[in-house]
């Protein structure tokens, strides 16, 4: 098991760990409802140094990446970030990514923790006649991740720099205590919030600066629980839930960010006869009418005949109920009833719109 560099960190402030993706990650320190509740009221701060990180660097770097991505990366300006998805020639979706562009010359990749060997392997393999470098520099990187409506306030205040201007998934270098930091406006929230690249070894200044400016904010250091919960609030797609190589972004919600338009890439011509003739799945949103938690392979049933399976379900601090998204084999309306079979007993659950939460503040009866 890979240790991140803030593992002592994280012991020091009690948090409990899991093993994922080949790490041993902080799951919760104070709860995971205590964590989703301060991201959504203040801020939390992640280690999320799990992700991975790769290159590509090189005279056709920008066609390479218009390549191998189903977003248009033609129009990204520098020091701009994109979310987009790499697919293999079935459609299916091998990752999804957000992509950062320093110059045509040179962009750097963020992938899931579970994918970057796969992720990095793959590159190489469809490199092809590009004049390309990618490289893997997963292991030269911490990451953290603050997120919340009072992140802007905290980061500047720690760091000593304005970055009120900075725009959503636009990105910017600094130099913060002889560090050289790349600091991004993205997350995984659905909350206001920025992403740090830190040299590895260089992490716990940056750590600890946030945490003590952010503790008159009521941040909380924060754990992969927490962060699971809220991208389900949010409905954001997680790979081995409601992505994965057999299923293509178009079934999964994912169409806006699939640019037929913008020429060719991988996985086009399966994406275009999809749209054509319309997916054969469908991810649908739904909160569970009678008690219980919705969990990833839990069947969904119409009647007695199974429409799907849940793909990811949790009980919701924001909302105060339990929901879950579930890839379905047939059309489904919003405000219908379905049954998920929970540990063999059915219970009630309705289709949604998603996303499940939408930045409203909480009830203020809702604590911490």
């Amino acid at each position: 098991m890979q240790k991140p560099e803030l593992y002592q960190s994280h012991e020091r402030l009690g948090a409990k760990f899991i093993q994922f993706a080949g790490w041993e990650m902080p799951v919760e320190y104070s709860g995971s409802r205590k964590e989703t509740i301060a991201v959504r009221t203040s801020a939390g701060l992640f280690d999320v140094s799990h992700m991975g990180e790769i290159e590509i660097i090189g005279r056709d770097s920008a066609s390479f990446c218009q390549w191998i991505t189903t977003n248009d990366i033609g129009k990204l300006r520098n020091f701009q970030a994109q979310y987009t998805i790499l697919c293999n020639h079935q459609g299916g979706v091998i990752d999804d990514v957000i992509i950062y562009k320093y110059s045509d010359e040179y962009f750097l990749i963020c992938v899931n923790a579970v994918n970057t060997v796969k992720d990095f392997e793959w590159m190489g393999s469809v490199e092809g006649e590009f004049k390309v470098e990618v490289l893997n520099r997963s292991f030269e990187y911490s990451q953290l991740a603050l997120q919340g409506p009072k992140s802007q306030n905290i980061i500047c205040d720690a760091l000593g720099f304005d970055l009120c201007n900075l725009k959503r998934f636009y990105f910017l270098k600094i130099r913060w205590n002889d560090i050289d930091l790349m600091i991004a406006r993205t997350g995984y929230t659905g909350e206001d919030g920025f992403e740090i690249f830190i040299p590895w070894g260089d992490a716990t200044g940056v750590w600890e600066a946030i945490l003590d400016t952010g503790s008159e904010y009521n941040i909380l250091p924060s754990g992969l629980s927490a962060r699971d919960i809220l991208r389900i609030e949010m409905a954001y797609p997680l790979y081995g839930h409601e992505i994965n190589e057999d299923i293509n972004p178009i079934e999964s919600g994912l169409s806006r960010y699939v640019r037929i338009d913008k020429g060719d890439f991988i996985g086009k011509r399966a994406l275009v006869r999809v749209l054509e003739t319309g997916p054969e799945k469908k991810l649908i949103g739904f909160d569970m009418i009678d008690r219980g938690i919705p969990r990833q392979g839990y069947p969904v049933l119409r009647g007695e005949v199974q429409l799907g399976t849940v793909t990811s379900g949790t009980l919701s601090p924001s909302l105060e109920k339990c929901i879950g998204m579930a890839l379905l084999n047939t059309n489904a309306m919003v405000g219908e009833n379905l049954d998920i079979e929970i540990r063999g007993t059915r219970r009630k659950s309705r289709i949604v719109s998603t996303p499940f939460y939408t930045n409203k503040p909480l009830k203020k009866e809702t604590k911490l």
